[in-house]
């Protein structure tokens, strides 16, 4: 019996046992082929071929998966060849799958390559940071506009992408307001990728679940750019201040910063005034996607808001006839 033969016999015995999560799916000369699954999205498949002086030359290593990115299966193939060729002369199967399945064990975030990949192209350089945390399957994300930030963990559970991503804010120096915005869209955004509707409409498609950190942390980024050169439609002045220290934390200030339904900004002040003059019928349009105004400080209809303008207007017009009067 050849080395090859006594290698083979040895893998059909041991690694079951040996290497865990992992089936024996064929253990010829031709071709050996090890499936590791630790989860559903956690699985690789391990193929070797030999040429005919193995084990004096390396054997040919094929990683292949359905769920982990062909860019990062074809880095670990890279790494598992270096390892096999600290065995060359010797059996080299075995100590490749123990490579692989430390691979696995250390590197949870392998789950979502692809998205960590993609969240990598949208981020500005020298101003936002990507950080994976492999020992605690999280991600560290903060993103840089002018003085303002915000910084988010992610986590990644272990039955991810079944599961949503967990998001905890640690640090932000946006207005209360926005940080309860981007805090809580971004947990309703995990939700619809893991979770069908409450309500399904006749003609909505069938649910289908999707991985949630990419859509999460594309919202986040797009969030973390958009304000700071916004501008109050209304007075035509910057809504956010250059110094974040110089934001109005009084909500009944005049410049405190008001975010209406649509996403648009406003000073408070500006705002109230608009809402409250004429015209009325229909509602109030935001001046930037036409879109109608809601908000609940806000919530009386246009014909209570004009039975009260026209009540005060009333009101002035006598005031304004005594005066006359008297003068």
């Amino acid at each position: 019996m050849g080395l090859l033969d006594t290698e083979l016999a040895e893998l059909r015995q041991c690694v079951p046992r040996v290497i865990a999560d992992s089936t024996v799916e064929a253990c010829v000369p031709a071709m050996v082929r090890i499936r590791i699954e630790k989860t559903k999205y956690k699985q690789m498949v391990a193929c070797f071929q030999f040429s005919p002086d193995y084990p004096e030359s390396r054997a040919l290593i094929e990683l292949k998966s359905r769920h982990i990115s062909h860019k990062l299966l074809d880095g670990l193939t890279k790494l598992c060849e270096d390892e096999a060729d600290k065995y060359i002369g010797k059996p080299q199967v075995l100590q490749v799958l123990r490579f692989v399945r430390t691979f696995i064990d250390e590197n949870p975030l392998c789950c979502c390559s692809e998205e960590i990949s993609n969240i990598k192209k949208r981020l500005i350089a020298c101003s936002d940071e990507l950080k994976l945390r492999q020992k605690t399957s999280s991600v560290m994300l903060k993103v840089n506009q002018g003085l303002y930030y915000i910084k988010y963990n992610l986590t990644v559970p272990e039955d991810y992408p079944d599961k949503q991503i967990g998001i905890e804010e640690k640090e932000c120096n946006y207005p209360p307001l926005f940080r309860r915005w981007f805090l809580a869209q971004a947990i309703e955004i995990a939700r619809r990728c893991v979770e069908p509707p409450a309500k399904k409409k006749p003609k909505d498609p069938p649910f289908v679940l999707k991985p949630s950190m990419e859509p999460v942390v594309s919202f986040l980024i797009d969030e973390g750019h958009k304000y700071l050169d916004t501008e109050c439609k209304v007075c035509g002045k910057k809504a956010f201040p250059d110094d974040p220290k110089n934001i109005e934390s009084n909500e009944s200030a005049e410049m405190h910063l008001e975010r209406v339904y649509c996403g648009h900004i406003y000073h408070n002040k500006c705002l109230d005034t608009y809402i409250k003059t004429p015209p009325f019928q229909g509602g109030k349009n935001c001046h930037t996607c036409g879109l109608k105004i809601y908000h609940d400080k806000w919530k009386l209809t246009p014909e209570t808001v004009e039975a009260r303008w026209a009540h005060k207007q009333a009101k002035q017009r006598e005031l304004d006839e005594v005066v006359d009067f008297l003068s």
